[in-house]
């Protein structure tokens, strides 16, 4: 129960006059301490790897939605957050499919899972009512992609699971710069 009260009263005073983001959550930096994590946790999966993918990148069918990033930076302070919970869960969902050919500890894979599902989590009590709703139909079909495209196309092996990760790594990267220019622009 008092649960629940904490979360109305959140959700009460998570905007401000206008678009002013006033997320306890984002502003305590608790989203960067988890982007910083995450990172960490792929670049361990790295250090971890035993292949080599120096010459690979993903198919020009599975491009970098660089346009979407734009789009969204270009978005209220809400759909900038929708946006960035979508990524987030896209990656989680993506990271839960078959890497068994990867050389990462499973322990890693598990952690990195569970601090990307716990910030999205986060991020979406920061959204409005409405804004847990909003799909964004490009960008999921931009990781439905990566997963037939690179994942199941190539057998979910290591190679692939090591062009996943470093495309990721930049996902990350890219929804932490979208979150942080929320707090520098209001």
């Amino acid at each position: 129960m008092l649960n629940r009260i904490f979360f109305v009263c959140l959700s009460l005073s998570l905007y401000s006059a206008g678009s002013s983001l006033s997320c306890r959550w984002i502003m305590d930096h608790k989203f960067r301490q988890h982007s910083e994590n995450s990172l960490a946790l792929l670049d361990t999966m790295a250090n971890n790897s035993t292949n080599t993918t120096e010459d690979a990148e993903v198919e020009d069918t599975v491009a970098f939605p660089n346009l979407l990033y734009r789009q969204a930076s270009k978005a209220s302070a809400e759909d900038q957050l929708a946006f960035t919970v979508q990524i987030l869960n896209e990656t989680a969902a993506l990271f839960e499919e078959d890497h068994s050919s990867a050389s990462w500890e499973e322990n890693t894979v598990e952690d990195f899972v569970n601090v990307v599902t716990q910030q999205a989590d986060n991020l979406r009590s920061c959204i409005g009512s409405h804004g847990h709703k909003k799909t964004n139909k490009k960008l999921q079909m931009y990781f439905m992609k990566l997963s037939s495209h690179v994942l199941k196309k190539m057998g979910h092996s290591a190679e692939a699971w090591e062009l996943i990760r470093t495309e990721i790594k930049t996902h990350l990267m890219r929804a932490d710069q979208l979150v942080s220019s929320l707090l520098t622009t209001n």
